[in-house]
């Protein structure tokens, strides 16, 4: 190569890597906007005297909107490119952020409308995976699409400094806040970001291209496994805490912290779930680290001792899922076709926001029944363990036939 060439390609990766970073910005922001009313639950219970269940839906609002608003931006992205939708999605989530933060926490109708317009802010996931996809080479994608991943962090920041802004700064100071980033972000993404050359432009209406991705094999695979893994990373992270205080009796803030130290490894190994998809196939990954959660959840159902068997099982069950979470979009950027990427990731991180409310709901249902948590864990083993079996069957078969195409 010469050196012309090799300056060429030097400044192509800078640039990659530059518009990776303003993408995993993008995405932790948003998604701190996104989580900014689950930390403050507990005080809107007080403040207005919500039951449990309408405390439950406050928080659940926002999710469902973000996990179901991600199929039709993604196929968005696919046809206009993050170039204008990082930018658009930030924007219009300041609205309702600073509607809950100035006006709307006076009533939980208030409350329940800013929440579903804040849904818009979880859209963002599906907007980094297909510009990030599109700027790597195939055997650097997992990677890069794993750091981009990572955004997901963005809960941890809501988490950890909405209330003390709150307690400092008065009931609007966090979503004030949040609302300056936004907009920030939106200007400083719209001046830098810039999709990738020669990016492959869905020409489809939208409904056709909807129809179309979701015949694909790879939807359906990758949202099964997504379910898994994505939807048992936000399911413990939602159900951990109550389960470590009934089950172990720990103490409110024991728990919070042991939690957080699930989300902070899961959140880390996202990105080496995408960097060793590239080493070996996202297919050996995603076997082996399904096996992992089936083992040790088939460890956990037998509840036991917490020091050191139930830490170790669920730091292993955190990693995994994790690294599987990562696998499972390296896989997407592997074999789904590349003006499909965004309408794939959709319905696919749709599905992985979904499959996170359905084991707190099991396993509470049980608990409630049996008085044990037992036969739920087993339910997450024998479903880990049928991962196993599709990733070693069908993904691996779909995998290989498009390697061959290719």
């Amino acid at each position: 190569m010469t050196e012309t060439g090799r300056r060429q390609a030097s400044e192509a990766d800078g640039q990659a890597v530059l518009m990776l970073v303003m993408a995993t910005l993008g995405f932790a922001v948003n998604f701190w906007a996104w989580a900014l009313l689950s930390p403050l639950g507990p005080r809107f219970k007080e403040m207005l005297g919500l039951s449990a269940p309408q405390q439950a839906l406050l928080v659940a609002v926002p999710v469902i909107v973000g996990s179901l608003g991600r199929i039709p931006v993604g196929a968005l992205t696919d046809r206009y490119g993050a170039r204008v939708m990082f930018p658009l999605v930030s924007a219009v989530t300041i609205a309702p952020v600073l509607f809950i933060g100035v006006a709307g926490q006076t009533s939980l109708a208030a409350l329940l409308i800013g929440g579903f317009f804040l849904g818009v802010a979880g859209t963002a996931f599906a907007v980094g995976v297909p510009f990030v996809s599109a700027w790597f080479p195939p055997q650097r994608r997992g990677l890069a699409v794993g750091i981009f991943g990572a955004g997901m962090g963005g809960t941890a920041v809501s988490a950890l400094t909405t209330v003390p802004l709150v307690r400092a700064g008065g009931a609007a100071a966090p979503f004030v806040i949040t609302a300056v980033v936004l907009a920030v972000y939106a200007a400083v993404s719209w001046l830098i970001l810039r999709d990738a050359p020669g990016r492959s432009v869905a020409g489809q209406p939208l409904i056709a291209r909807l129809t179309a991705t979701a015949r694909l094999p790879i939807t359906w695979q990758a949202c099964l496994l997504y379910a898994v893994a994505f939807g048992g990373y936000v399911a413990f992270s939602v159900y951990l805490p109550a389960y470590l205080q009934t089950g172990y009796g720990l103490e409110q803030a024991d728990a919070a912290y042991r939690m957080a130290g699930f989300v902070v490894l899961a959140v880390l190994m996202r990105p080496l779930g995408g960097w060793a998809s590239d080493r070996i196939g996202p297919v050996r990954v995603l076997a082996g680290v399904f096996a992992v959660v089936a083992v040790m959840a088939a460890i956990q159902a037998l509840t036991p001792p917490l020091m050191p068997v139930g830490t170790v099982a669920f730091l292993s069950m955190a990693a995994a899922l994790g690294a599987g979470s990562g696998a499972t979009f390296a896989l997407v950027a592997q074999v789904a076709p590349a003006d499909k990427v965004g309408s794939v990731t959709g319905l696919v991180g749709a599905a992985g926001g979904l499959g996170g409310f359905v084991p707190p709901l099991v396993m509470g249902f049980i608990y409630g029944r049996l008085g044990s948590y037992g036969l739920g864990l087993g339910l997450l083993a024998v479903t880990a363990a049928l991962a196993v079996l599709l990733t070693l069957t069908a993904v691996r078969a779909l995998t290989a036939a498009r390697a061959h195409a290719d």
